[in-house]
């Protein structure tokens, strides 16, 4: 399983999450504490929204923790929101494009968890992907899949819904193909502005999800960064967390995103 981080909020430098804390982020593609796989060495990536709607993107297939130039980048790059990724591949390519975040016009999005069966369903998801949006597809992960996806079900609109719908199809075909491993699916996805994390499972355990928020800024991240968990939040299986930029932040559990989207 991967780990990830992502900040909205007042403008920092991207080393003071990413890589300066105890536990940070680069720490962690060598010693994650509450993954599968203590080592996340499969690639790494940061988005970053600057100056324009855009964001900016960085990805590479070496590992977080041997890079110079992500140290460097995160040294001198201020942003008000990015996202940051270290990967663990759960069995395609290690390559630059199945690195995370992935982006889409001014959309960011990132994932943690699994498709089970995937390898005998790919070519039925990616035959949902809409033309306009396959084009842009670069990689051969579950996880751009998704994203791509959700885009074509109306995730600029609402995130909530489009996801719900498209894991929802998911499910359905891998019922079909009588996949046995679980849907697992701990995300975040943003358009520079409004920030969703999902903490979602088809069984009981859904990778792990925090966060934090004080008077600067949000923080969501797969384990806390600071190697305790004091000052840290939950977000709990099957919910939601929603957040627009300098605004409150939302968590919804199970049942209430299930009203959501049946309303």
């Amino acid at each position: 399983m991967c780990r990830f981080l992502a900040y909205s909020g007042e403008p920092v430098f991207l080393t003071d999450l990413v890589c300066a804390p105890t536990h940070s982020l680069v720490h962690q593609s060598l010693h994650a504490a509450e993954a599968k796989t203590e080592t996340n060495g499969d690639g790494f990536g940061i988005g970053w929204y600057g100056e324009r709607v855009d964001p900016g993107l960085y990805r590479d297939v070496c590992p977080a923790w041997s890079d110079e130039n992500l140290v460097n980048l995160c040294q001198q790059v201020r942003a008000r929101m990015f996202f940051a990724h270290v990967r663990a591949s759960t069995g395609t390519a290690t390559t630059r494009a199945n690195c995370h975040p992935f982006t889409h016009g001014r959309h960011l999005f990132m994932h943690n968890g699994q498709i089970g069966g995937y390898h005998r369903i790919k070519r039925r998801i990616e035959a949902l992907i809409p033309d306009a949006l396959y084009d842009d597809r670069r990689g051969t992960t579950d996880s751009e899949a998704i994203f791509l996806l959700a885009l074509g079900n109306g995730l600029a609109e609402d995130p909530i819904g489009a996801m719900h719908k498209t894991l929802a199809t998911v499910r359905e075909l891998m019922r079909a193909a009588e996949a046995t491993e679980p849907l697992r699916f701990t995300a975040v996805v943003t358009d520079g502005d409004t920030l969703t994390a999902f903490r979602w499972a088809c069984d009981s355990s859904p990778p792990s999800l925090y966060y934090r928020q004080t008077e600067t800024g949000l923080v969501v991240v797969s384990e806390p960064i600071d190697g305790c968990r004091d000052g840290w939040k939950v977000v709990p299986k099957g919910g939601t967390l929603q957040a627009r930029r300098g605004g409150p932040v939302i968590v919804t559990g199970p049942q209430a995103v299930a009203a959501r989207i049946a309303a």
